[in-house]
């Protein structure tokens, strides 16, 4: 017996050193670029797959395709509805699905195998699924407590905080019927008598909903739906709900809540705005396995009553009281005879939309740091992060007592300070008594870092105290729950430090759109998009977030062309610049651009095409001599005056260095989308416009332009605006004004991308690397002695404002882009091929960064060590890199297949080691 073991195990050993390497494995299988999606609008959807060897070099040279109606016949191999054949070509994403036509509200079975450069061919993948979008019903109905008209709900846009008070108009709440704002719950019964055999549902609560099944939560999100323009776009939630289902009585309960849809309230707002009450929209389909179906929808069968949720406000806070909860309300044998039926509303003008966007969630909790009380003996909780999120608490008390919990994310004089972020704000929450209560916020949160608590002790009471005592409270941080894409970690602290602020602070904006605050204004501002456009790819995956900005994009552009500072645009600005500003404006073509540069896709320039080519239009309309004059310029500049409208640089250069963009990048969409004539349009526009710019902002004796800042030459350098005899003074003269400020920046939100990578891309990376490594302010050092946990809105702290801005975060391009030197190749976009210049800057001895690509996870890691310079990459299967190394004296220490020529190497995939010596 033990013979007989020992030679099965050397038989063992003796094949694995002797059979071939497996060939190219898949993995990764989207569709859309997503993993298994529902609600696929697109009938003719794109799949794609990475691709994984041991192989250097490994590529595929051909694939094929099966999908079906069922997994059984995928299993097989066989497909019902598409066999692609074998397709000699090495694409592995974006490809088009082109069988049979797909029918609406089905899903869908599908695998892939490829072949690899020799020819051999892999597995078939897994079995991946997608599920087209449901069919419109002809018999759901919007419903809710009360409509708008009843509600006495405001109509328009025009309730921004300043508008109001410049008209005298003190409060909005008197007027509004209570039903109009308060959380509701509604519930509906049904009883199922057969096996389900599949279970749908379309749910879209707005303006925030939480939905239970027999008394369980479904899903993990917060703030479901995703924030929209509901006169435009109404996202929706797909759920397969068929695991939540029992024999015999089943309860839906859905509870309402105003978030975005109906921001009313006597407490802090940014503005009021009501598109109107809470309401509900649902279809659940049905199948049995008898073939029958069933859809459960919203109608007038549903009941509803007053939630515990007695106030909510998306900015003013939430109050809640356990009296007034119904034990089993969304469980089988409740008794609802004192409920009301629901009427029809009004629903949103908007087209209902699946949500692709992943959902918002709690992703951390922090407990309680530091404990201390401020002059008035109010107890104050340090939480030890700013964030974006609630206090989620454990209380036990008396029935009826009221505790009050204030959340800021500074102190002042050691007293919470909500001055600078939107007050009075506070969560408020009634005990019905006795046993330990248990209470998380649902509907509203705020960026904050220290509780104040009132009306309750900590932990125990004080000698001679009745009030009820907080037993435990975390503070939750609520951010957009999509995958992180990106490492990066080098030997100098204030770049680690600097990352882990500007990752703080985008996560605490990172909601269903980019908000640049938690707290004050909780708008989308659009110019941080497109600065942090690289930052946001390489950390987090953005291939479903660009899109739905690109589309609030779309929803907020104005019939005159106008795209507004914000989007979704729920409110007027009454200063003209903050509503309209080129810098702004230009994200609709921007980043679109960036997605294609990143992710290789055409989709959104082509969607977005007649958005630009109207806001195009409209800045034409705008223009004077070829140029601009409007809009605020370098955002928050360093300099002598308080941070705002651009101080060191003129607002024209500005605006019209962006009209030049705009137009150029027009011009070359027009080019990508084979429109010859456009193109031809465009291309001689921004041509003037180029001529236009450097004769009014060139002063060719000084070779400066405008007022010789650094935005000022920056940009004309960036944007290729320079004639090529004046490139090398411009940029001399750059340089001398950053030595001229003690090798300091002055450039603000808009200016820092473009100074950033004017000075990357013509080999200044030492001067950059002087220039943000200190812990002065300007810089990203200056932050840290502050005990700060995420980015600041402006370069110094103290001067107060929002501590929990991304905007300013624009080096973490420098940081994968220069320092790990990984680059997008624009001519094979998406990292098809990869370009790997790392900049081993200053006294750094390392630096490690990875970057999980459509194609699959590249990886930098380089160190400095013994006079030599080591670097190792993981390049994946299917792309190629170009490797630009620090030195022409090169060795391939670990690798196959380099083709090395002075300090360039061309690589497949694979794991290689160059070493440089100095």
């Amino acid at each position: 017996m033990y013979s007989t073991k020992l030679f099965i195990l050397s038989l063992l050993l003796l094949l694995s050193t002797t059979l071939p390497a497996l060939a190219l494995e898949v993995s990764r299988a989207t569709c859309e670029l997503m993993i298994n999606p529902v609600g696929i609008s697109n009938l003719s959807p794109r799949l794609g797959w990475q691709l994984k060897s041991n192989a250097y070099n490994d590529k595929q040279t051909a694939y094929q395709i099966i999908v079906s109606m069922d997994s059984k016949s995928v299993e097989d191999g066989i497909g019902r509805i598409w066999n692609s054949g074998i397709v000699n070509s090495g694409q592995s994403q974006y490809i088009k699905y082109t069988g049979t036509e797909l029918k609406q509200w089905q899903r869908y079975f599908w695998r892939v195998k490829v072949w690899d450069a020799t020819k051999k061919a892999s597995a078939w993948s897994e079995i991946s699924t997608f599920d087209t979008e449901p069919a419109n019903s002809t018999t759901a109905i919007w419903i809710g407590a009360i409509s708008k008209e009843k509600g006495k709900l405001p109509d328009g846009r025009d309730f921004h905080l300043a508008s109001m008070k410049k008209k005298g108009i003190a409060d909005l709440w008197g007027p509004v019927d209570s039903l109009a704002k308060r959380s509701i719950m509604l519930r509906r019964p049904v009883a199922i008598s057969k096996q389900v055999e599949n279970a749908q549902l379309v749910i879209c609560g707005l303006g925030q909903y939480e939905f239970t099944l027999n008394g369980k939560k479904v899903g993990e999100s917060q703030f479901a739906p995703a924030w929209s323009d509901y006169d435009k776009t109404v996202y929706y939630n797909i759920y397969d709900v068929k695991k939540n289902l029992k024999q015999g009585e089943n309860v839906f309960g859905v509870l309402l809540g105003n978030g975005m849809y109906n921001v009313t309230g006597n407490r802090y707002h940014k503005f009021w705005i009501s598109f109107g009450p809470p309401t509900l929209y649902f279809i659940l389909r049905l199948k049995y396995d008898d073939g029958t179906s069933e859809q459960i929808v919203s109608d007038k069968s549903w009941k509803y009553a007053l939630s515990p949720v007695t106030f909510n406000c998306i900015y003013g806070g939430e109050d809640y009281d356990a009296n007034l909860e119904q034990q089993g309300w969304d469980k089988p044998g409740f008794d609802d005879s004192t409920w009301k039926t629901v009427v029809q509303v009004e629903g949103p003008k908007g087209e209902l939309t699946p949500q692709q966007i992943t959902p918002v969630k709690i992703m951390k909790s922090y407990d309680v740091k530091e404990v201390s009380a401020d002059s008035k003996g109010n107890v104050i909780l340090n939480m030890g992060q700013n964030l974006s999120g609630f206090p989620s608490i454990k209380v036990q008390g008396k029935k009826g007592q009221i505790i009050r919990l204030k959340v800021a994310e500074s102190l002042k004089n050691g007293a919470l300070n909500q001055g600078s972020t939107g007050s009075p704000y506070y969560l408020q929450y009634t005990l019905k008594g006795n046993e330990v209560e248990e209470w998380t916020p649902r509907f509203t949160y705020y960026g904050y870092q220290y509780i104040q608590l009132e009306g309750v002790d900590y932990m125990k009471n004080t000698p001679g105290s009745e009030k009820p005592v907080l037993l435990e409270v975390k503070s939750d941080f609520v951010y957009n729950s999509t995958p992180e894409t990106g490492t990066f970690d080098c030997s100098n602290e204030i770049y680690n430090k600097t990352h882990w602020l500007i990752n703080n602070a985008i996560k605490s904006n990172f909601q269903s759109i980019f908000t640049d605050c938690p707290h004050r204004e909780k708008s989308g501002w659009l110019e941080q998009d497109h600065l942090n456009g690289p930052g946001l790819i390489f950390n987090y995956d953005q291939s479903q977030m660009f899109p739905k900005v690109i589309q609030d994009i779309k929803d907020a552009q104005l019939p005159d062309g106008l795209i507004p500072t914000t989007a979704p645009e729920y409110t007027n600005f009454e200063i003209k610049d903050f509503k309209d500003s080129p810098e702004w404006g230009a994200t609709s073509a921007i980043l679109p651009w960036m997605y294609y540069e990143y992710y290789g896709d055409t989709s959104q320039i082509e969607k977005a095409y007649p958005m630009m080519t109207r806001y195009l239009a409209y800045l034409n309309s705008k223009a004077k001599g070829d140029t601009l004059a409007f809009g605020l310029g370098d955002w928050f500049d360093y300099g002598v005056k308080p941070a705002g409208r651009s101080q060191n640089s003129q607002i024209s250069l500005s605006a019209t260095s962006f009209y030049y963009y705009m137009t150029d990048l027009v011009a070359q969409s027009a080019k990508m989308l084979g429109l010859k004539n456009d193109a031809k349009l465009y291309t001689a526009k921004a041509e003037t416009i180029r001529k236009a710019f450097n004769t009014k902002f060139f002063n060719p004796n000084t070779k400066q332009y405008g007022t010789g800042s650094q935005f000022s030459n920056a940009m004309p350098i960036f944007l290729n605006i320079v004639e090529p005899q004046n490139r090398q003074d411009v940029l001399d003269n750059l340089v001398a004004d950053i030595k001229a400020h003690g090798n300091r920046l002055t450039t603000g939100d808009i200016g820092n991308r473009f100074l950033f990578r004017v000075l990357a891309d013509n080999g200044l990376n030492e001067l950059m690397y002087t220039m943000t490594n200190h812990y002065d302010a300007p810089g990203y050092g200056f932050q840290f002695q502050y005990g700060l946990t995420t980015l600041t809105e402006q370069w110094d702290p103290r001067k107060g404002n929002s501590l929990n801005h991304f905007m300013m975060g624009q080096i973490e391009e420098w940081f994968y882009r220069s320092l790990a030197g990984i680059q997008p190749d624009l001519k094979q976009p998406g990292f098809k091929h990869i370009v790997i210049a790392p900049q081993p800057v200053g006294d750094l001895t390392y630096v490690k960064a990875s970057y999980e690509s459509v194609y699959g996870n590249i990886k930098v890691d380089w160190k400095k060590e013994n006079s030599q310079f080591i670097l190792k990459v993981s390049v994946p299967a299917n792309t190629t890199a170009t490797i630009i190394l620090p030195s022409n004296k090169v060795k391939v220490n670990q690798g196959e297949f380099v083709k090395l020529k002075e300090n360039k190497a061309e690589i497949g995939s694979g794991v290689y080691e160059f070493i440089c010596k100095n």
